[in-house]
């Protein structure tokens, strides 16, 4: 069965990741439209939960933009969000979703193109991988 487009929420970092996306709007580079890009203050500001209540509302996939860690303008902000991406991916794991769902890349203000490789990437993984588990019990309890 062929399912449409997955749904990919972006997070990203203010500084680095946001700015990449709007370098990549300016560039006019062509990424799936299937990805909803929002804006935090800082990688650190991103918890699991977030990620967590991203997929359960319906996302098949999350894709944290932050700044490389040497560039992070809140000094240790990359770190943390690296640190709680190790234990989401655990967690993810021990709900029974397949960890692929989320993914971290360090994205610069000047890598417009990087962030589109990863969005087209992350949508050709994640139609392969299908609606998710926690999407479709979310569903079933509404039957």
């Amino acid at each position: 069965m062929k399912f449409p487009k997955p749904r990919i929420l972006v997070i990203a970092c203010n500084y680095c990741g946001y700015a990449g996306a709007d370098l990549a709007g300016t560039m006019r580079l062509q990424y799936p439209p299937n990805a909803l890009i929002i804006r935090v203050p800082c990688g650190g500001r991103i918890s699991p939960a977030m990620i967590l209540e991203a997929l359960r509302s319906g996302y098949d996939g999350v894709l944290l933009a932050i700044c490389h860690p040497q560039d992070c303008h809140f000094m240790k902000g990359s770190e943390l969000c690296t640190k709680r991406f190790a234990i989401l991916k655990y967690l993810l794991t021990s709900l029974g979703l397949e960890p692929q769902r989320v993914r971290l890349e360090y994205i610069s203000a000047a890598e417009g193109e990087k962030l589109a490789k990863v969005i087209r990437e992350m949508t050709e993984e994640l139609s392969k991988l299908g609606k998710s588990r926690l999407i479709l019990a979310e569903y079933i309890k509404t039957m």
